[in-house]
């Protein structure tokens, strides 16, 4: 059984930074495309950022881009998200998937198999 447990969450001031990860459990995530989405109260789970099997290809929302990294650690089973220059529209739980069919990233939440249950990132303004 494959588990995913993000933490690194928290309340940031705008401007700041944190860094998520994802620590799985169960199968080596090294054949997985990973991606990292987030869903603010009442809105769709929307695509932040994702990351190729190999890490050699990465992919981030509009949102995102020039903001936050995302990066993979296959020795650790491990995947990061380093969000910088944080703004309150950022707030949201942030949730880790992996993909069993994809070799790239995926932007699409359908197209992930396992999920974490979520961290809080708060940004005040």
């Amino acid at each position: 059984q494959v588990q995913l447990v993000e933490s690194g969450g928290g309340l940031v001031q705008a401007g700041g930074s944190l860094r998520l990860s994802c620590a799985v459990s169960g199968r080596p995530i090294s054949s997985y495309a990973m991606g990292w989405f987030r869903q603010a109260p009442g809105q769709e789970r929307e695509f932040v950022a994702a990351i190729s099997w190999s890490g050699g290809n990465t992919y981030f929302a509009d949102s995102a881009k020039g903001r936050f990294t995302i990066s993979r650690d296959n020795a650790k089973n491990t995947v990061y998200l380093q969000m910088n220059s944080l703004k309150p529209e950022d707030t949201a739980v942030y949730y880790c998937a992996a993909s069993t069919s994809l070799v790239a990233g995926g932007i699409s939440r359908y197209q992930y198999d396992y999920w974490g249950q979520g961290t809080q990132v708060a940004v005040s303004s």
